[in-house]
């Protein structure tokens, strides 16, 4: 079971896939002759194609023998915004993942989250922060937003620490550290974090929660990892 997070051609009628699987986390597989007009994974073969793939392997790789598709989200490919934000989605999840580890989190978030663009009443940037933190939280570099990181206490949270990887109370706040975060802000990100993948997508917030998000999120999401991602290039131009 898995995705396919990104395809390239290789020779004449050949494609090489990468796809993310729920057993075997990232891996690399060579779709023969799926280039050809009437091949029956040439479809199957595009990003976004979720379902079951027969997969073996070769000498010195894997390679695709039948794709039973589930859903390809063709809704993606109506809007360039929500495309360019889906391929981010997909490279985020690259960049996290590796074959070998089992990545069922990391697939079932990924399928959710592109449901989650083509639904019209949730902002697009708002996805985005909730996959991004989510994501951390995943991999194990969520920060500690349900009490203060200094004193424990659970009153007046009102300052995300990128550098100390989480929220600091006013009590405790030296007037220097940190972003300025509302209490409607810090009780969104814990139920980021918090909430069952079912209900993730299921609120939406005011744009000056939005703004707060982009700072506080989007500054600890850049601090926790060292890539420059193309399709989030394409979206910011």
């Amino acid at each position: 079971m898995g995705m396919v997070l990104s395809a390239a051609s290789i020779g004449e009628y050949d494609k090489r896939v990468v796809l993310l699987t729920k057993e075997r986390g990232r891996i690399s597989a060579f779709a023969r002759g799926a280039r050809r007009p009437k091949s029956a994974l040439s479809a199957s073969t595009e990003p976004f194609t979720f379902g079951e793939f027969f997969i073996y392997r070769g000498r010195d790789s894997y390679v695709i023998e039948q794709v039973e598709a589930k859903n390809f989200f063709p809704e993606l490919r109506k809007d360039l915004d929500n495309l360019y934000m889906a391929l981010y989605f997909c490279e985020v999840v690259d960049y996290f993942t590796r074959e070998g580890m089992e990545a069922t989190a990391e697939l079932n978030l990924l399928y959710m989250s592109l449901r989650a663009l083509s639904v019209p009443s949730i902002p697009r940037e708002l996805v985005r922060y909730i996959y991004e933190f989510r994501m951390l939280y995943i991999e194990g570099e969520a920060p500690r937003i349900f009490a203060c990181i200094r004193c424990g206490g659970t009153e007046k949270l009102h300052h995300f620490s990128v550098g100390e990887a989480g929220i600091i109370c006013d009590e405790c706040h030296d007037g220097k550290t940190g972003i300025v975060v509302s209490e409607t802000a810090v009780y969104t990100m814990q139920r980021i974090l918090s909430s069952p993948l079912e209900r993730l997508y299921t609120f939406t917030v005011g744009e000056n929660v939005l703004q707060e998000l982009a700072r506080a999120v989007g500054h600890y999401f850049k601090a926790h990892t060292d890539k420059t991602f193309r399709s989030l290039g394409i979206l910011e131009y």
